[in-house]
């Protein structure tokens, strides 16, 4: 059975399902690439003949209105508010709104104002029959910043629903939209899980025009694209695909497109949900997106030509395509000196390993590979355990679990008591556990150097992952040792390896290998960097000029001639 199951590991056989594989591709028109594509921002001015007659604006004001209230289930929801009154004191009309996500203000002084007075439709009445009552609301009276016209009653519903006022006119088949929002969100503050020394200070928000502005603001590129897409029923959510064009693959933008517009369910709430519908693996103990609160971040990888996913209700960005080194990776390596940003990637790698390794090495040594053990190092091992009645891998267990419960409190609880509860608990617990000699001192070490390790990882995500992976290498060695360590190594290497996110190989670029493998490990100074990642197979390959640093060429030759 294990050497079956092994086969099919590596054993070649070709992909029966869907896969998507990044390719070189040549510059094309933006306007071919996404022809394949659903456009979502399609004019709503112009009724649609083959939708069914019931979804259309009626001219008639009080069958729009019973359908309103029908849909909105009026007499049970008072959140939801209906104005009437007459346009210019003869044209009924009413306005709807939701209570909350308005700017009331602005809905009684800027729209239901100006449509009462008489004196602003007296150029309209005397020229009755040139323009649509509508048309004529449009250009002369309302004065906000966004205002459309739809006939659908779903796309009406869609915007009451996130925020705008809908205006309904009696002899109207259209409906105005008017952008009114007002609700409340919360100020852009500090990023709270990749805080840097060096670098901006400024993170995302629950709000997604707020995070797409925040990326504008960094790049400052006529050609950075923010597409808007519907991503679920219940909830009406959206999300906003940025890229920019001229660099990232046009295949990464259509298949990001599709995965996204074939998402049908109810409710999705945060990037967090969505990223689980558009992995390539579901079934990985590794994620293929990433998360990140930072908008320097995002700016950075977009400029490299991927794509990032910004959904409604959630500070954290999804990043695709990404590597197994990129959740390895801090904004602050580029921002520190080239030295010092492949020092801490160094540490951070490491990290990693003693993650993942520590305590399955220790069990392995200690129960099977006595050998490798310096006598004196062993004999202080053996005293300490003497009066230990609990296995070692029952020890380890204990002080690991554990660990997890105290990590896990601290996240939950309130932010002073949780630092409190995971420094004390963790003294405590640990002092207590050897006083009563149950578990050995040399293990707390390994223990807590484990968790040190786990907590120089900047990706939560990864780290969260790479923690389980733990437990399974602690299974592994009480077993069969450096054996079965070795044989849980080759097996998670090869499931890495057969990995993909959004056409990348997941240990791009060091399987397979490319050009710029080594910049990912230890990071090269700044005149060398002159490239894009090549596995992303980005337009614009060269990501800045050689004659950037040419001011020292020349600096030397003046010394030279002098």
């Amino acid at each position: 059975m294990i050497r079956d199951i092994i086969k099919n590991i590596f054993a070649y056989k070709p992909n029966e399902n869907y896969n998507f594989e990044l390719l070189e591709n040549e510059q094309k028109d933006s306007n071919s690439n996404n022809a394949d594509v659903s456009n979502t921002n399609k004019d709503n001015t112009v009724p649609n003949s083959e939708r069914a007659s019931n979804t259309l604006v009626s001219p008639k004001l009080a069958a729009n209105l019973d359908r309103i209230k029908t849909e909105f289930d009026f007499a049970n929801n008072n959140d939801i508010k209906i104005r009437n009154f007459k346009i210019a004191q003869k044209i009924d009309a009413f306005i709807i709104y939701i209570d909350g996500m308005v700017d009331k203000i602005f809905i009684s002084d800027f729209i239901i104002r100006p449509l009462m007075k008489t004196t602003s439709f007296n150029e309209y009445f005397a020229n009755a029959n040139s323009l649509e009552i509508y048309d004529y609301i449009l250009s002369n009276i309302i004065t906000a910043n966004e205002v459309s016209k739809f006939t659908d009653f779903s796309d009406i519903l869609i915007q009451i629903l996130i925020g705008n006022s809908a205006l309904f006119i009696e002899g109207s088949n259209q409906c105005i939209i008017i952008d009114s929002k007002g609700f409340e969100k919360r100020s852009v503050e500090k990023p709270t899980a990749e805080g840097v020394i060096l670098g901006s200070q400024e993170g995302f928000t629950e709000n997604m025009r707020t995070n797409t502005s925040l990326i504008r603001r960094i790049v400052k590129n006529q050609k950075l694209k923010a597409e808007l897409l519907k991503i679920s029923r219940t909830n009406q959510a959206f999300c906003t695909l940025m890229y920019i064009d001229g660099i990232v693959n046009p295949d990464l933008v259509n298949e990001a497109k599709r995965r996204l517009t074939s998402i049908d369910t109810d409710f999705i709430s945060g990037g967090g949900m969505l990223s689980q519908y558009i992995e390539d693996h579901n079934y990985s103990i590794f994620p293929q997106v990433l998360h990140t609160e930072r908008p320097d971040r995002t700016a950075r990888y977009l400029s490299e030509g991927r794509i990032a996913i910004i959904t409604e209700g959630s500070p954290f960005i999804c990043i695709a395509p990404v590597t197994l080194f990129d959740f390895i990776h801090a904004e602050e390596d580029k921002t520190l000196r080239w030295q010092y940003g492949a020092f801490l990637r160094i540490v951070r790698i490491l990290g990693m390993a003693v993650t993942v390794l520590a305590p399955a090495l220790y069990i392995a040594i200690s129960l099977f590979h006595h050998e490798a053990i310096p006598t004196e190092l062993l004999i202080a091992m053996s005293s300490a355990k003497e009066e230990v009645p609990f296995p070692t891998v029952m020890e380890i267990l204990m002080l690991e679990f554990s660990f997890e419960l105290i990590r896990e409190g601290g996240i939950r609880v309130p932010g002073v008591i949780g630092q409190t509860l995971g420094i004390v608990g963790a003294l405590i617990l640990g002092q207590a556990a050897v006083a009563a000699k149950l578990v050995s001192p040399i293990l707390i070490i390994v223990v807590a150097i484990t968790g040190l390790g786990s907590f120089a990882i900047p990706n939560y995500s990864i780290a969260l992952g790479l923690r389980m992976l733990r437990f399974l290498f602690i299974l592994l060695a009480s077993l069969l040792g450096f054996l079965g360590i070795t044989q849980g190594i080759v097996v998670i290497g090869a499931l890495a390896c057969s990995m993909k996110s959004f056409g990348v190989p997941f240990l791009s670029p060091i399987a397979p290998t490319t050009k710029d493998f080594s910049s990912l490990l230890v990071r090269k100074p700044m005149e060398l960097e002159s490239m894009r990642p090549d596995f992303l197979n980005a337009l614009n390959k060269r990501r800045q000029n050689p004659a950037s640093f040419l001011w020292k060429k020349k600096g030397k030759k003046d010394k030279k001639n002098d």
